[in-house]
């Protein structure tokens, strides 16, 4: 492991730190209600599949698990192949993002996603969200977005936290299937004095006392479940933040320091065959002893600073991550005796920071224009990152193990030009620099490498034009792949010599699209899309290396309407068709795990937001069959699930029921085809669907007090 030096992520930090950050004088400002995904963002995005998802839309979706906050993206489903703390699994625009890969994720700027990780490239873990805490989602597609590099060609998505609460919390949470969480969370204001009989200052401020607020966000979470499973999940999961707020929104600084651990067992999936035999139930397990333990702590420091027409936000962060997991997917066919169990473990140190600068309503060609300029890195230094083979999560044989040193530097630029009334605009540039250092106990397997990569970006928007706008997209990205695998040439597994692979991989992506709100309280977008990736390449985990897929093209079409004509009513609907194929790959060109078709909607009734009153709320998801061979010879089933909540709302308190899976429908959360091989079997094994089940229906109950 190379030392690294900060100093150049101190340099580019300083200049947000160290210039004079005179207060401009005091506007008043008309309110801006944030209503969330049914917002009029017209004048505002630059593409149909931009948007935003407020706290309120958040807090009226029942969900079973922490990801599905992220199904506020219109057209993208997470799922579960595991259980517990494990990360999801996320599909949308024809991809199977597997754990992360393809769409990047950050909390007000950190980064969640985990390059060259011990599961999976771009490995994304929720658990560390607390929802309540979450103001909004802002959300991107495509390859668009200058900001955007590496791990965001499907798209991306950033959770902003609250600067202060709207209310302290208290909340208790329990369920069937040994369901209990609790949560604690407020905001203290440091900077106004006491409230006392005598201070007559306290209870009025003047403006010059409020211009500067000073608040510290704090919340604490316990979650526990055992699960429906007949191998109880026994996942407990802590949450805690504390976050310092000081200035508004045009001049502040904040701290936020984060901590998450989780543990859990994990019933895997399971094939069909061994349910069908009666072996298992369909709820059962075949290994008792899978399971994991994870942990994350992260500090992220961030600035803004405005003077005039310019303005710098930055944010620098440091995080610490580790991952014990244990998996069975094939039983007993690799290691008759001992069983299939492997073990991959990692920990990291995650340092990294971004600096932007934007100059606002300058002039270009004597129209009116918006420049941004900005720099982005990320350091992971990996530890002792492995793969080994256990027998009740005894390690019998190391598969390999490594030490990791990976770094990017990205740097891009943005113009928005307004050329008139209904035409404007938005060309980006960004060039990306990877250094990627392996150091493999098997010495054939080590070595490092450089590559870089520009991405150039265009959009063009027209209208309004009754309330309407029209957007034409296009844009090159790429993502990194795993840096094992930029310098394997030995299979660990066999022996053999194998090929190394790019450590960068161009995409590309178009879109066609249309927003409008011609119709009073409903905001409508349709979107085609087209998507190409000169590779698929994947590492596989479980094996310790890199395999090299053809490339792939995808297009479809996304539609989504929000309508919200009254204050005690709303609903939503979207849908997203998909059709991908791996390139020159003749009959087998089918993607395995590519849904091709998707469908989310809700409706709510009664009070809204933190109006008193009673509640209700129904919401359903549904996915289409997809292929799981490259031939399309086996598929998956289709899948619906409706989820229902009801509650009442009356001064400081709100009670709320919710029914998770409320027909209490048999579908599958995740299928493979594969070969594994169960006693007795021949040892080849035999080529089976895998899944992992739904959960069945379950009532969670949930009591609030905000004050």
């Amino acid at each position: 492991m190379k030392p690294i030096s900060l100093f150049s992520l101190i340099l580019f930090a300083l200049p947000a730190v160290g210039q004079e950050t005179s207060s401009p004088p005091v506007v008043d400002l008309d309110e801006i209600v944030v209503t969330g995904k049914a917002d009029d963002l017209i004048g505002i995005v630059p593409s149909a599949s931009q948007g935003q998802a407020s706290a309120e839309d958040i807090a009226r979706r029942p969900y079973l698990r922490r990801s599905e906050i992220l199904e506020t993206v219109p057209g993208l489903i997470t799922t579960q192949h595991a259980g517990g703390g494990k990360a999801t699994q996320y599909f949308l625009r024809g991809f199977n993002l597997d754990h992360g890969t393809d769409f990047a994720t950050s909390i007000d700027g950190m980064p969640m996603n985990l390059k060259t990780h011990a599961h999976g490239q771009g490995y994304t873990d929720l658990n560390p969200l607390i929802p309540e805490l979450i103001q909004r989602v802002d959300y991107v597609k495509g390859t668009y977005t200058a900001a955007n590099g590496d791990l965001s060609t499907a798209g991306s998505a950033d959770f902003l936290l609250f600067d202060v609460l709207p209310h302290d919390i208290v909340s208790a949470e329990f369920g069937r299937y040994g369901w209990y969480r609790g949560l604690m969370a407020g905001s203290l204001d440091l900077a106004a004095p006491p409230a006392t009989e005598g201070n007559a200052a306290a209870k009025n401020p003047t403006p010059a006392a409020m211009a500067d607020p000073e608040t510290l966000t704090y919340a604490l979470e316990y979650n526990a479940y055992e699960g429906p499973f007949d191998l109880s999940e026994n996942f407990e999961r802590w949450n805690g933040l504390l976050r310092y707020y000081r200035g508004d929104v045009d001049n502040h600084f904040a701290a936020t320091l984060m901590g998450y651990r989780g543990t859990w067992t994990s019933s895997d999936q399971i094939p069909q065959r061994a349910v069908d035999r009666g072996i298992i139930a369909r709820l059962g397990y075949l290994d008792p002893t899978n399971g994991g333990e994870s942990q994350r702590y992260s500090l992220n420091l961030e600035w803004a600073t405005r003077e005039g027409d310019v303005v710098t936000r930055a944010n620098v962060y440091g995080i610490y991550y580790d991952l014990d997991l244990f998996s069975n997917f094939t039983y007993f066919l690799d290691y008759p005796e001992q069983g299939d169990q492997f073990e991959q473990a990692e920990q990291r140190w995650i340092f990294g920071g971004n600096i932007a600068r934007t100059w606002e309503r300058q002039s270009f060609a004597g129209k009116e224009a918006d420049f941004t300029l900005g720099l982005q890195t990320r350091h992971d230094l990996i530890e002792g990152i492995g793969l080994w083979r256990t027998q009740q999560q005894d390690r019998f044989k190391n598969i390999r193990q490594d030490d990791v040193y990976e770094a990017s530097v990205g740097v891009y630029a943005d113009s928005v030009v307004h050329w008139n009334d209904w035409f404007r605009t938005q060309v980006g540039l960004r060039g990306d620099v990877f250094y990627f250092d392996t150091a493999s106990n098997l010495a054939a397997n080590s070595g490092d490498d450089f590559d870089a990569i520009v991405s150039p970006k265009v959009s063009a928007i027209f209208g309004p034009w009754h309330e309407t706008e029209l957007y034409l997209n296009f844009g090159t990205g790429f993502h990194s792949n795993d840096a094992r695998g930029v310098s394997t040439i030995i299979d660990p597994n066999t022996g053999e010599g194998i090929p190394t692979v790019d450590p960068l991989v161009r995409t590309m992506g178009a879109e066609l699209g249309i927003r409008t709100q011609v119709i009073p309280k409903l905001t409508s977008t349709l979107t085609f899309f087209w998507l190409e990736s000169d590779s698929e390449l994947v590492y596989v985990g479980d094996a310790g290396l890199n395999e090299a897929g053809p490339g792939s093209r995808r297009f479809g079409a996304e539609w989504s309407n929000y309508w919200r004509p009254t204050d005690w009513f709303s609903m939503d609907a979207e849908v997203a068709l998909t059709h991908g194929r791996f390139v020159d790959a003749g009959n087998d060109d089918h993607i395995p795990a590519s849904v091709p078709m998707m469908f989310s909607g809700g409706v709510n009734f009664g009070a809204q937001g933190d109006a008193d009153g009673f509640f209700a709320n129904i919401r359903a998801r549904a996915f289409g069959r997809r292929p799981l061979t490259e031939d399309n010879s086996v598929k998956g089933k289709s899948s619906f699930l409706v989820n229902a909540g009801i509650g009442y709302r009356k001064n400081h308190w709100e009670a709320a029921v919710e029914c998770l899976n409320l027909f209490d429908r048999n579908d599958n959360d995740i299928e493979y085809f594969y070969a594994s091989r169960l006693p007795g079997e021949a040892a080849a094994g035999v080529e089976d669907i895998h899944f992992h089940p739904t959960e069945p229906r379950s009532f969670r109950v949930r009591l609030t007090y905000k004050f």
